[in-house]
């Protein structure tokens, strides 16, 4: 196990390296000069060469590169060039607007695919199986943002249940998750209705082995078959799932935070785009990347922890 664990961190910091290179690689063929663009088109090229000096543009592009590197590894994201205030404290305040919304999002997401996934297989062929099948289908197709714009309609404007967008802030949590609970709610079903099809269909495999027909002959039902053996036998696809989608909730939920207005990393990341603040979007962008990175990364290792054959494999 630990042998495969400092595997894994090896191909870990290659990623990171690689994925550092072509960030930086993008960010640097994106057209305009973020100086020019702070300044407006009318500036004096004096006035934007020592802008683009005081933002340190001038230094050749693998410096830049290096220092950025090296910065990140000690927690120095830089400084952001529209706000002047260092990248790793703008991170870091919507930071905690985003990962809570993405454990939240994908804490309901998992508690209401795992029943309708064991309901469904259990119930092949069978009406709960046709229900849940139905609804995932259209839990797939309908997009986010319009289901978030459906709640806001519902539960803000119609009954007065939540606000209809904004972030009140962690001083009072209730007041937090309260306005937390529509965007996850929004990115959640979506993400479940996917979970539940993968669940349903790993767990319909494991139906047809061995100790699933002893269990049943020592007198368990199917449900009871299903949650006591089947369950984590049908965990490998699923925890692929989850991480992704864990990846997706933190990195790509950057349309929900418009819709509700939350200040976000994927908000932070558009206004940066728009600002053209190229060293907070390369920043941001690593992070998440780095995130993706490590959630697989404890993927890896609970698959070896749930199927003890990976471990000889490794």
């Amino acid at each position: 196990m630990l042998a495969y664990a400092v595997k894994r961190l090896i191909s870990l910091a290659i990623s990171l390296l690689v994925a550092s290179a072509v960030i930086f690689a993008v960010v640097e063929i994106a057209p305009g000069d973020p100086a020019r663009f702070m300044l407006g088109i009318n500036a004096q090229p004096d006035t934007v060469a020592a802008l683009r000096a005081e933002l340190g543009l001038d230094v050749p592009k693998w410096q830049r590169y290096l220092d950025w590197l090296g910065g990140m590894a000690v927690g120095d994201f830089g400084t952001s060039y529209t706000y002047r205030t260092p990248v790793a404290q703008m991170v870091a305040d919507r930071l905690w607007v985003s990962l809570p919304l993405a454990l939240y999002a994908l804490a309901l997401s998992t508690a209401i695919a795992f029943p309708a996934a064991l309901i469904a297989a259990a119930r092949r062929g069978r009406g709960p199986d046709v229900a849940v099948m139905g609804a995932t289908q259209l839990g797939v197709a309908v997009p986010n943002f319009w289901f978030a714009m459906l709640l806001v309609l519902l539960f803000a404007i119609n009954l007065g249940w939540f606000s209809a967008g904004g972030f009140p802030g962690w001083d009072d949590p209730l007041a937090a998750i309260k306005a937390l609970t529509l965007p996850a709610i929004a990115l959640a079903l979506p993400q479940a209705a996917i979970l539940a099809r993968v669940m349903r269909s790993a767990l319909i495999d494991v139906l047809g082995e061995d100790f699933i027909r002893t269990a049943r002959a020592k007198g368990l039902t199917m449900p009871q078959a299903l949650w006591r053996h089947g369950v984590r036998n049908a965990l490998i696809p699923v925890l692929t799932i989850l991480g992704l989608q864990f990846a997706f909730l933190l990195a790509g939920a950057i349309i929900i935070e418009q819709v509700f207005y939350l200040p976000g990393l994927g908000r932070l990341i558009f206004q940066a785009i728009t600002q053209r603040d190229l060293i907070v979007v390369g920043s941001v962008v690593m992070l998440l990347v780095f995130a993706v990175i490590v959630v697989n990364f404890a993927v890896d290792l609970a698959y070896v922890a749930i199927d003890p054959r990976l471990r000889r494999r490794a």
